[in-house]
């Protein structure tokens, strides 16, 4: 519990024992009402001077005026400790509203505590602590074990086990040796590592989330806007209603009906419909709502840049998938060598040699496969042609290496291959050598993440890629993915998308799910962007709506059930609150409800509703 909380509680507690002690003292008059002043003040002086401030700001209609127009009405009308038990009753139900509040807040931050206090250089043998801020890229910080990582880098020296729950909600630790990219807010375990760092710190991960978790409450969702533009338009109404209700009724009874106007009866009843009117449940309530639903999906990895794109998500019913990175590791392994008079690992070694200038994946799949140290002395006059491959001399042997163009180009019979996947062609002094067959890796949750989706009620899946029709086919197939479109470039794959939007409902959503530079577009473009944060572009999480910090594709289903959930909490509060509302303000209107009633339905209504809104910070088992 805050100081502040604590002063609020003490103020009530002392404002109880004086109410209870009073109904003790026989007094009258005056005196009464100096008595029952002292705990009318020490609970209400911040309400009466808040609203005092609206008025002067000409900011009149809100909950501080309501309580402060009923509680001064009861009073002037005789009700003394009916208008202090009101604002006291207030005062529970808003310590308790601040401290369910405070403590979802306490909650995430505890959750997304990962900003690193300094980094470790070392300096003449001895570490010094500097701050991240003023590390340059480049620079080779020490990481001990116990401490956060506080820039992305690659490892240079040492073993470990990272932590990184606090990022992806994976609670596995996850093994990094040299060369090993590692990103920052994970907690070293185990061994001291060096890092090379690859970004500043306020381009690196940990910056990033903490930018995004920092940023979601002001994106409002339509919910929220919805409750802003309510309010602005109830307030006024219920105050004008409730002054209708104090003059109108004993008007007509005294010039139509020919009766006593009974003004205090009226008056009261008008109070108490002020004290109902109090909308705090549902202006409390519906941002809390969406603030512990990305609180929760942020603990599960899942990082969502505001409440609206929570709203968005929630009525997905198309989900579009980039392969590469997305639905595969874009990790290109070498998975066959056919048609070859050589040894295998002689044809890989050709290869791996002719293609060590190249930095394309390909190329570094065979260079991983060959697993050797690359002696670059022994390649001389390479040659890149466009689309086609390379030439290089090897060994003084010329090496061609490329696909079946490259083998048409110069002249060289081939053997085409029947199995899925990117093939290398290999000629060695002009006579065909054999083909190495390259594949891509699916991830390894990727057909359960489609499963999952389908589960979950999305009804179409659709991957879009550059890949060769036969590859993507494959995959699409593997995956159990609804329709595939190849060999598209990225300003093939926003017409798609385009294409797409086009064909579906209004009501229905579409997310785009990608990782590269060149998904960028497409995720701006479509309904709601989805993007890989570990291994994602700098490009595609900027511009994406919701980030999978693990790249794990199966937190899509899980960030659309968390997005459901907390949408049906939204819509159960704002119609429990508007409907008991309606109700008793009914009642009070009819003189059934008094002032005690009328606090308790308030209060009562607001603890239920915040209660309520909370559940959507608990989203482990969705």
């Amino acid at each position: 519990m805050t100081k502040k909380q604590k002063k609020v509680l003490v103020r009530i507690i002392i404002a109880a024992v004086l109410v209870i002690a009073l109904q003790f003292i026989s007094v009258k008059g005056y005196v009464r009402f100096g008595l029952y002043m002292i705990p009318y003040l020490v609970i209400g002086y911040d309400i009466l001077k808040k609203a005092g401030k609206g008025i002067l700001n000409r900011q009149i209609f809100d909950e501080n005026f309501l309580m402060a127009v009923a509680t001064i009405g009861a009073i002037a009308l005789g009700d003394y400790k009916e208008g202090t038990a009101v604002m006291l009753f207030y005062q529970i139900g808003e310590l308790f509203q601040s401290y369910a509040v405070g403590k979802s807040r306490r909650n995430i931050s505890d959750l997304m505590d990962i900003r690193p206090d300094y980094a470790n250089v070392e300096k003449d043998g001895e570490l010094e602590q500097v701050d991240p801020d003023e590390i340059e890229i480049g620079t080779v910080i020490v990481v001990q074990p116990g401490e956060k990582v506080p820039i992305d880098g690659v490892v240079v020296e040492g073993t470990s086990s990272l932590n990184t729950s606090a990022l992806t909600g994976e609670s596995v630790p996850r093994e990094v040796s040299v060369d090993d990219e590692i990103i920052s807010g994970c907690i070293n375990m185990t061994g001291l590592l060096k890092i090379r760092t690859t970004k500043e710190f306020g381009e690196s991960t940990v910056s990033k989330i903490l930018e995004l978790v920092e940023n979601a409450s002001s994106r409002k969702s339509r919910s929220e806007n919805f409750i802003s533009k309510f309010a602005k338009i109830y307030t006024p109404a219920v105050c004008y209603g409730a002054l209708a209700l104090a003059i109108l009724p004993p008007i007509v009874r005294m010039a139509f009906m020919g009766l006593a106007p009974e003004w205090g009866d009226w008056v009261y009843r008008a109070l108490t419909f002020l004290v109902i009117s109090c909308p705090c449940a549902l202006v409390i309530s519906i941002p809390l709502s969406f603030f512990a639903g990305i609180g929760g999906a942020s603990r599960e990895g899942v990082l969502v840049k505001g409440s609206s794109f929570l709203e968005t998500l929630s009525q997905t019913k198309i989900v579009v998938f980039d392969k590469t990175g997305t639905m595969t590791k874009g990790v290109f392994e070498v998975n066959g060598i056919h048609h070859s008079p050589y040894k295998d690992e002689e044809l890989l070694e050709y290869a791996a040699l002719a293609e060590s200038y190249s930095t394309h994946p390909i190329s570094k799949s065979l260079q991983r496969a060959y697993g050797k140290p690359i002696d670059k002395n022994r390649v001389s006059d390479v040659e890149e042609i466009g689309g086609h491959g390379l030439t290089a001399k090897v060994d003084g042997k010329v090496v061609a290496a490329g696909n079946a163009k490259l083998m048409k180009k110069l002249g060289i019979e081939y053997h085409d291959c029947s199995h899925v996947g990117t093939i290398v062609h290999v000629a060695i002094d002009g006579k065909y050598a054999g083909h190495i067959l390259i594949s891509d890796v699916i991830k390894e949750h990727a057909a359960e993440a489609i499963a999952a989706l389908k589960k979950s009620g999305i009804e179409k899946t659709v991957m879009l890629t550059g890949d060769a029709k036969n590859v993507a086919d494959h995959v699409a197939a593997q995956l159990g993915i609804d329709e595939v479109c190849s060999e598209l470039l990225p300003g093939d794959k926003v017409e798609k998308v385009e294409e797409l939007l086009t064909k579906k409902s209004e009501k229905d959503k579409l997310a785009f799910v990608g990782d590269g530079i060149n998904d960028a577009p497409v995720l701006s473009r479509a309904d709601i962007g989805i993007a890989m944060g570990a291994l994602g572009s700098d490009a595609a999480i900027e511009a994406a709506d919701i980030v999978l910090m693990d790249d794990d594709p199966l937190k899509i289903s899980k960030a659309i059930r968390i997005s459901r959930k907390c949408i049906r909490i939204v819509y159960e509060n704002i119609y429990f609150a508007i409907g008991i509302k309606v109700i008793c303000l009914v009642l009070g209107a009819l003189g059934i409800a008094n002032m005690w009633f009328a606090i308790f339905a308030d209060v009562g209504v607001m603890i239920l509703a915040v209660l309520n809104a909370i559940r959507t910070l608990f989203v482990k088992k969705l």
